[in-house]
């Protein structure tokens, strides 16, 4: 008689979370992704170990999409532990940006930056928004925020002050560039997750219009991406009027001139 116990069902492999089908071709491509964020080499190891951390969640979420919003939370560890050693202060959080922006430690614009990330973890510990409210393309966006400040603050002071300029200054005006970084910095709208406008879902428009652009930033869209990418601002044109909410109107708005921008290129010449 085998007394000996059933062997374990296999390992279930990770299965892509369908709502970064569109930010990212496979798990793969999360790689690239988060290819820029540099862990600072003179960081003590309890700031090497979150910010690791918040860049690993980035590259993950492609199968659990929360893991986006948890990196931008998970890297305000690293961000308020060398705040406080550098200006030797223990203050909340949002006392130690102004600080530092103050002090010309970090520019008005980085400060800005770090603040929102603040903002959203304040709003998710009073369950004013979800673990679902960052795609991974923008929690990139707001890590990269952390890991510029952070590289900024562990140099000498002559050298952060130099360098915050740098860091912390205005991207490059106009064009698509420009408007994918003013949609990085804008949050999803409260209160329409999971609703639909005449069928459209909101949530997978945002993130398919995203993922789109970021595509034809990276490399140009293929025609199959063209074509999906004019589908959806018809449904843009469609939902907008349908809106009757100022900053979700507004923020669809936004979107679709984004991402009119980025198909206007591919409209075919007049004969």
């Amino acid at each position: 008689m085998n007394t000996l116990p059933p062997p374990p069902d296999p390992l279930l492999l990770p299965v892509r979370d369908p709502r970064v089908r569109d930010l990212v071709l496979d798990h793969a491509d999360m790689h690239a992704l988060v290819a820029d964020l540099v862990l600072p080499g003179d960081a003590s190891m309890y700031v090497m170990s979150a910010m690791e951390t918040s860049r690993e969640l980035i590259r993950h979420s492609s199968y659990r999409y929360e893991f986006a919003t948890v990196a931008v939370t998970h890297s305000l560890f690293a961000l308020e532990h060398v705040l406080a050693e550098r200006l030797a202060t223990n203050e909340p959080l949002q006392d130690l940006i102004e600080r530092a922006a103050g002090a010309g430690l970090v520019t008005a614009g980085l400060a800005a930056d770090l603040d929102r990330s603040r903002l959203l973890r304040d709003r998710l510990t009073q369950g004013a928004e979800s673990s679902a409210a960052l795609s991974p393309i923008q929690a990139v966006a707001m890590v990269r925020a952390v890991f510029d400040a952070v590289s900024l603050l562990l140099r000498p002071p002559p050298a952060a002050e130099t360098t915050a300029v740098d860091a912390g200054g205005t991207q490059p005006g106009g064009g698509l560039a420009r408007l994918w970084e003013d949609h990085l910095r804008a949050l999803f709208p409260d209160g329409f997750r999971g609703v639909d406008f005449d069928g459209v879902d909101l949530v997978l428009l945002d993130a398919d219009v995203a993922g789109l652009v970021h595509r034809e930033l990276k490399g140009g869209l293929d025609d199959s991406g063209i074509a999906h990418l004019w589908g959806r601002i018809a449904d843009l044109d469609k939902i907008i009027p349908l809106i009757g909410e100022e900053y979700c109107a507004s923020y669809f708005t936004k979107l679709r001139t984004m991402a009119q921008v980025a198909a206007t290129p591919h409209i075919p010449a007049a004969t």
